[in-house]
């Protein structure tokens, strides 16, 4: 059901097939899912509104409710920290969508094999056709537009410029998101389990 993208291994796979459907039930959409080893591992989810400008409490809400179904579901036999954060400002892309959604603005495209000897590929997204990203590139001088299949990318996401930057804080006012409230330390008061000792009581 999830891409390489969204879920990379088995496991996040699987987390991935019970969380969807958690997270779309509350009107949000599932962005990217990890599960990060460690002396104790984190699940790292990233959510978003499917008109973007997630806060700090629509995280603390999916958190909730994702934990709710993972004690029932218990796909995972170790203990584990859960962080629900938004994509951030740099945004990884991983549905085809976002990739319309975020025509015009940089980004850096890895594919899982080679194409014409260059895996990295870095330029203006110039949209989607036939399951094709496409994209901007500068060689020798002259831009050139290259269209790449969905299914070859292993990673890609925005490069952070001033217009991203722009673009990301209206939507955040319009999702009525403080703008103070950008930090990332905020995000700790969504981990259930690991958080920064100065945001306890």
């Amino acid at each position: 059901m999830s891409n390489d993208l969204i879920a990379k291994t088995a496991i996040d796979r699987r987390l991935a097939e019970i969380i969807t459907p958690v997270i779309e039930d509350l009107g949000y959409e599932l962005v990217r899912l990890r599960m990060q080893g460690g002396k104790t591992a984190t699940l790292q989810i990233m959510a978003d509104r499917p008109e973007g400008g997630i806060n700090v409490d629509d995280c603390a809400d999916i958190s909730t409710a994702i934990s709710a179904v993972l004690d029932v579901e218990d796909p995972v036999e170790d203990p584990y920290h859960l962080e629900v954060s938004s994509p951030g400002i740099d945004r990884p892309l991983t549905r085809l969508k976002d990739f319309e959604t975020f025509e015009g603005y940089e980004a850096r495209l890895e594919t899982n094999q080679p194409i014409d000897g260059r895996k990295r590929f870095k330029g203006e997204l110039a949209g989607v056709e036939d399951g094709e990203v496409l994209i901007n590139i500068e060689t020798g001088g002259e831009t050139q537009t290259i269209g790449l299949q969905f299914d070859w990318l292993s990673d890609a996401k925005l490069v952070l410029t001033d217009e991203l930057i722009r673009e990301m804080l209206r939507q955040k006012k319009e999702a009525g998101v403080e703008i103070e409230n950008l930090d990332e330390g905020h995000f700790d008061e969504i981990e259930t389990d690991a958080g920064d000792p100065a945001e306890k009581e």
